[in-house]
């Protein structure tokens, strides 16, 4: 079986997924019997391409990390020429892979890729925490009446599968409450300061090594984990959660006396995203908190992230894993390409309608 995958995004997502479908394509056509071929790319500053027999991996990434453009690719034209609506909309292409940034004031411009994808009848999988955070419920509704897959791995906890975990580990069992670390920049720096660094020079330690932006306010603030708290509330718990919704609180004001005081507590300070049934509402928040060290939260250090689930069925269980990083997340999209080919090689018709929570 063949995907033609058209991407939208040659930034570092987009970038880590096509590395890593140059290394695994040929282990992943033996094992699975599927041919995953990059036909399309579009992206605002490097340039597009688009070739139906499949694009040349290693060319195109040597291009792209050598001139940051694909513009000298045979072929290749200015996005304006073949934009990222005109690669959507190309009959060559199976699935879109929308892997432009996180915008969570609009969900654009990904927000728009994808219901266009989904209107166009193409599968999509997306990294983008925007569209799903803000638009989930409609952009799900519309795949479902389109007959074809919306998935989203890469959303939260980059390739570590918290959303499988919800979709298919405890399809039956009622997710009561979902709590965590979810931002690996922030407990990174939370963990430096455990050692005694001061908050500023652990940020600028986390962006020396690339786990931090030159400008960290989504991340710092709480932002990047607000969005992640919606789309597993929206989700998980069947709410429609907006932004001013989930109390947030960054890390910015913590010091080192923070850290020492929960210390002489037995405790740790990380900042946990806490979504719960209170009441018959879902209450959410994104909060720095003294957590136990009786807590499995308090042990989680550096950039990993976790998830407990708490259920009525099996009680809380833990995921925990990279959470960041473009190999992981070249994971996560890879999974949702699988998973996608193995619901295909079954009932393509009935599939989509019947796997959504």
């Amino acid at each position: 079986m063949e995907l033609r995958i058209g991407l939208i995004g040659l930034g570092t997502v987009g970038t880590g997924f096509v590395k890593l479908l140059l290394e695994k394509h040929g282990h992943i056509k033996g094992r699975y019997g599927l041919d995953l071929r990059l036909v399309g790319i579009a992206d605002l500053v490097k340039g597009s391409a688009y070739d139906e027999r499949g694009l040349d991996l290693a060319r195109l990434l040597e291009l792209s990390e050598r001139e940051d453009s694909v513009l000298a690719y045979p072929g290749a034209v200015e996005f304006q020429q073949l934009g990222s609506l005109d690669l959507v909309r190309e009959d060559g292409v199976d699935v879109v892979v929308e892997a432009t940034p996180t915008n969570l004031r609009t969900g654009e411009p990904g927000y728009t890729h994808i219901r266009e994808a989904l209107e166009n009848g193409k599968h999509v999988v997306t990294t983008n925490k925007g569209p799903i955070a803000l638009r989930y419920k409609e952009l799900r509704e519309l795949a479902a009446r389109k007959g074809v897959f919306l998935r989203f791995e890469g959303t939260v906890m980059s390739g570590t599968p918290c959303i499988s975990m919800g979709f298919e580990c405890l399809r039956g069992a009622e997710i009561t409450r979902i709590r965590g670390i979810v931002n690996g920049t922030t407990n990174f720096i939370l963990t430096e300061m455990s050692k005694g660094m001061p908050y500023e020079q652990a940020l600028r330690k986390a962006q020396e090594l690339g786990y931090a932006e030159p400008d960290p306010t989504a991340d710092v603030e709480g932002w990047d984990a607000v969005a992640k708290v919606m789309i597993l509330a929206n989700v998980f718990l069947g709410s429609q959660l907006t932004v001013s919704d989930v109390e947030r609180e960054g890390i910015t004001g913590l010091t080192l006396e923070d850290i020492r005081a929960a210390e002489r507590e037995d405790a740790k300070v990380k900042l946990v995203a806490d979504i719960r049934r209170e009441g018959g509402h879902v209450k959410a928040s994104v909060k720095p908190r003294r957590v136990p060290l009786s807590d499995p939260l308090a042990h989680v250090d550096g950039v990993l992230n976790a998830l407990i689930f708490s259920t009525d069925t099996v009680g809380d269980i833990l995921i925990m894993g990279a959470g960041a990083g473009p190999r992981a997340t070249g994971q996560a999209i890879l999974s949702d390409l699988l998973w996608i080919h193995a619901y295909l090689s079954g009932d393509p018709k009935k599939a989509p309608r019947a796997l959504f929570p």
